[in-house]
């Protein structure tokens, strides 16, 4: 009986994330002032109901819900919305709010409705440490600035071609400037470039102290560390003047999609990494 009401207000939670975002695309749209309220109010009971179902796991299982590939879908998607609410509040960039909000229900109707159940790992609860929490705990903070870069790539191009083609609109008023979404884009890359490095850091150590044998060939290995330097490589190349404006935004664009490949594929063909 407790499934049962679990998973209808996990639906009931995906029904209200769908329905902030008609009313954000409305706000957009019209520029109604109530309608942007609505769709906030939505958004901040979907938060605090995600907030309550992570709270009540983490006293449940006694660790950190991010040993399962479903268990770090749900915590991406949680950083998500608080990334939006963030980002709403204090930067009020309303338009990249609604595409990060996009992935985040996404992301959301992945976990909620994915016909795998959200299973533990068989050996998880006897290699959980805090180098292991931590390790996994920088990974998915790393993915949530990442994607933040690529909303603000996707910003850039989007503004870009509506200034090329004179289409300005009041509709588009709180749109970045070309400069914010450029300056977005760097200061994601390299948070998320960071992150990633301290995660890929620990999750070494935390393999070689915990794992009887493991290969730096592994898959999931392998692909954070090509992320890596994808990313670095591209924040290099800004810096040094070689990649700008529209150029810039597409290889953030690009990298996302590595980015994405390496968070499902890579897990699903790693042979130590226990996400399923």
């Amino acid at each position: 009986m407790a499934d049962i009401t679990m998973a209808r207000l996990h639906e009931a939670m995906v029904i209200l994330y769908a329905v902030s975002l008609v009313f954000y695309f409305i706000d957009y749209l019209y520029k109604e002032k109530r309608a942007s309220q609505i769709a906030m109010a939505l958004l901040g009971v979907v938060w605090v109901m995600q907030t309550v179902f992570l709270v009540f796991y983490i006293i449940e299982t006694q660790r950190f819900p991010i040993l399962t590939l479903f268990e770090g879908i749900y915590f991406y998607a949680w950083l998500l919305v608080t990334l939006s609410i963030v980002l709403r509040f204090f930067y009020k960039f309303d338009f990249a709010v609604f595409f990060i909000n996009i992935i985040g229900f996404i992301f959301m109707t992945i976990h909620t409705f994915a016909p795998v159940q959200i299973e533990r790992s068989p050996i998880g609860e006897a290699l959980v440490s805090e180098l292991l929490l931590i390790h996994i705990t920088f990974a998915i903070l790393s993915y949530a600035a990442l994607s933040l870069s690529f909303v603000f790539s996707a910003l850039h191009m989007i503004l870009y071609r509506l200034l090329k083609k004179k289409k300005w609109t009041q509709q588009l008023s709180n749109m970045p400037s070309l400069g914010q979404t450029e300056k977005g884009m760097t200061i994601s890359i390299l948070v998320g470039i960071t992150l990633l490095f301290v995660s890929l850091i620990l999750g070494l150590q935390w393999a070689y102290i915990s794992l009887e044998e493991f290969s730096l060939l592994d898959i999931k290995i392998i692909g954070s560390f090509v992320l890596l330097v994808v990313y670095s490589l591209i924040l290099f190349r800004h810096r040094g003047g070689a990649l700008n404006g529209m150029n810039y935004a597409r290889v953030h664009i690009y990298a996302f999609l590595l980015l994405l490949i390496n968070f499902f594929l890579g897990s699903r063909l790693s042979e130590f990494h226990f996400w399923y």
